[in-house]
């Protein structure tokens, strides 16, 4: 091989371009007005000046945009761009042996030296002519101008003074030498989902318990609560599987093998007679209701998700008209899910595996472009884990074709790689662990790895508190106080949060001995909830949903720092928006039992606040206010009262009893 041929003349190195996954294999996630930070590694042998230039553009675009890069550190250079519309971007850098800018760096130092001038004053310009033949508009002005003063000096001072200037370095850098430029070997990419991809609030609710006492609800019934969650300030009203459900081992209460005519089920043994994942259970309505429902959620400001489970009862047509999807035993006998020692004689699981998996992979697919034509746009999958990755990637590209929109959040509490590969391959929103760190140790270490590392690239953690199959041991014994703190963890560490609802709100915490699942479990029978029982969280989540609303800080997760505290009881962190305008802290009481105490140690510096003057600190939660001052500041929290404070930082306090300003 001729390295000669290869090289030639680029004496540049472009070693890294990022942020990147896996190499490029994978697209980082924005949403649109997010930024992409890049950063690339470029060097050179000698001494010479390198240029470089960011290129990105949208995948639909023509013409690529350009962006000046900086130089930082160590040979590590820096620019940034925007994101608008959905879809793809795509980005990469070019960069070169900058002549001009090295001539601009010398003949500054030799003038400085007082050194005769006269030849390196036509070196000049014969650099900037070959810029100036490759200018355009006002540019081409500005560097003409700049070729006049050397070609025909009248004041030495005034023209290395202009040829020097900073400005022009910039707009010759625009025009770089079309030989010698070396480009960066591939093109990164960035997936730009929609904004509730980033930001949003879910509501889970089973639409059987919605009707008038144990009588099994409807979608109407589900309709006329729309208004009291969306004024909870929830966006998302999640939505348990909606089709028929099998009568073939079906289970009873409490996940019982014997099953009473009354029992209604789980929702995930989804297929009988009537129809499977296109069908609407009889008792809850119609498709046609469903999309009523639909319609009249959007009016509200809210989205329906539906649950995607790729799961069949045995009772479902696709046992009878495509046996070939599933896998059967030696003796005849259908293979039921297990997970041993468990095992769901209620669910058959799909075989990915089977010599049709093409006509398999379209239906799956077709279920998904059914529902998102009947309006919806939000979608959570249960256990994507169990199915082949290859499959997911390929069925949410299909998907985002013609609809980029369509939100897909992973349900997978599984192994770390795992939920993280499902995150790359195009899962916009993922089920997290939050739901079983409980110390600050742990809260500190699992957030800051999402939002320190490269997970932060393409892993939005969604962080629900509880779940239908899941009421965790600090629930089951913290009391109410642990309820509001683990909300108000939830939605302030991550951007998105969710809770299964009536449970929640109602601080149900009757578990099965020794295990962390919900007695009488919603998922196999009708509940009777009143949600304005005494001691209910409604209050304390609306508030919370409306702080979240009304502060940009809390409106992406990447931004979190944790701050030190002096006591381990107690967990304390800042957001800022992107002009650190916006400040939160939040601190939090981790012992539900008793009050807690410590100093916080804020990074004043870093938020634009006066080591001399006082700040306010408006408490979001309680609307009471605090005059602090300087970096180490005294807190209590007792979980009797109140176990957290979300405070808003309130920088321009110029005396102390100055607090009309701020109301």
């Amino acid at each position: 091989m001729n390295l000669i041929n290869i090289a030639g003349r680029k004496r540049v190195v472009i070693e890294y371009v990022g942020p990147q996954i896996d190499g490029g294999q994978f697209a980082i996630k924005r949403v649109p007005g997010e930024k992409v930070d890049v950063e690339a590694h470029i060097y050179c042998d000698g001494h010479d000046q390198i240029s470089a230039l960011l290129y990105y553009k949208h995948e639909e675009d023509g013409e690529w945009q350009v962006a000046n890069m900086e130089e930082c550190v160590n040979d590590e250079w820096s620019a940034a761009f925007r994101v608008e519309k959905l879809g793809r971007y795509v980005y990469t850098v070019q960069a070169w042996i900058d002549h001009f800018k090295t001539w601009q760096q010398d003949i500054f130092k030799k003038y400085e030296a007082g050194q005769a001038l006269t030849v390196d004053l036509q070196i000049g310009a014969e650099l900037l002519k070959d810029v100036v033949k490759r200018a355009e508009g006002e540019d081409k002005d500005r560097l003409s101008e700049a070729l006049e003063l050397l070609e025909h000096v009248r004041d030495i001072d005034e023209t290395v003074l202009s040829v020097t200037d900073e400005k022009l370095s910039e707009i010759a850098q625009k025009y770089p030498p079309r030989n010698h430029r070396v480009k960066y070997d591939r093109e990164l990419k960035v997936l730009v989902d929609q904004p509730k991809a980033l930001f949003s609030s879910w509501y889970e609710l089973f639409p059987r318990s919605c009707g008038e006492g144990t009588e099994h609800g409807t979608f109407e019934d589900c309709e006329k609560m729309l208004g009291d969650i969306a004024e909870l300030g929830f966006d998302t009203v999640y939505l348990p599987p909606i089709h028929p459900i099998g009568l073939t081992h079906r289970k009873g209460r409490n996940n019982s093998l014997v099953c009473s005519e009354d029992d209604p089920g789980s929702p995930w043994a989804i297929g009988a007679k009537e129809g499977g994942h296109k069908a609407i259970h009889r008792e809850l309505g119609t498709v046609k209701s469903f999309e009523r429902l639909v319609k009249a959620a959007k009016e509200h400001g809210l989205d329906v998700a539906i649950d995607l489970a790729f799961q069949c009862s045995p009772d479902h047509p696709y046992v009878e008209e495509h046996p070939e999807w599933f896998k059967w035993r030696p003796d005849g006998s259908v293979q039921f899910a297990e997970n041993p020692p468990k095992k769901y004689e209620d669910i058959l699981p799909i075989n990915f595996e089977t010599q049709q998996w093409r006509d398999l992979w379209e239906e799956l697919k077709s279920v998904i472009l059914f529902w998102v034509e009947k309006g919806v746009r939000v979608i959570r999958v249960d256990n994507p884990h169990t199915k082949p990755f290859a499959f997911w990637e390929w069925v949410i590209a299909e998907v985002r074709k013609e609809h980029p929109d369509v939100v897909f959040l992973a349900e997978a509490f599984t192994r770390p790689k795992i939920m993280k590969r499902l995150a790359k391959i195009g899962f916009d929103q993922s089920y997290t662990y939050f739901t079983w760190r409980n110390t600050r140790y742990e809260l500190q270490e699992y957030v800051n790895e999402l939002t320190k590392t490269d997970v932060a690239e393409y892993m939005r953690p969604n962080f629900w508190p509880n779940t239908p199959d899941i009421l965790p041991e600090h629930l089951q014994f913290g009391g109410r106080a642990a309820f509001i703190a683990r909300v108000i963890l939830a939605g302030t560490l991550s951007s998105n949060y969710g809770l299964y609802g009536p449970a929640y709100e109602l601080c149900v915490s009757e578990a099965v001995p020794g295990k962390e699942e919900y007695l009488h479990s919603e998922k196999y029978e009708i509940k009777d909830w009143d949600r304005e029982r005494s001691g209910n969280l409604r209050a304390v989540i609306r508030r919370l949903n409306r702080i979240r609303r009304e502060n940009r800080s809390l409106q992406q997760t990447r931004n979190i720092e944790f701050l030190p505290t002096e006591n381990e009881a107690v967990v304390c962190y800042v957001k800022t928006d992107e002009d650190v305008e916006n400040i939160t802290v939040t601190m939090v009481n981790l012992d539900p039992h008793f009050k807690q105490s410590t100093w916080i140690h804020l990074p004043i510096d870093e938020l634009g606040l006066s080591h001399d003057q006082p700040y306010l600190m408006h408490d979001l939660l309680s609307d009471d206010k605090y005059i602090w001052h300087g970096e180490r500041n005294y807190i209590e929290l007792d979980p009797h009262v109140m176990p957290a404070h979300i405070l808003r930082v309130r920088k321009r306090l110029k005396r102390e009893t100055d607090f009309d300003y701020f109301m």
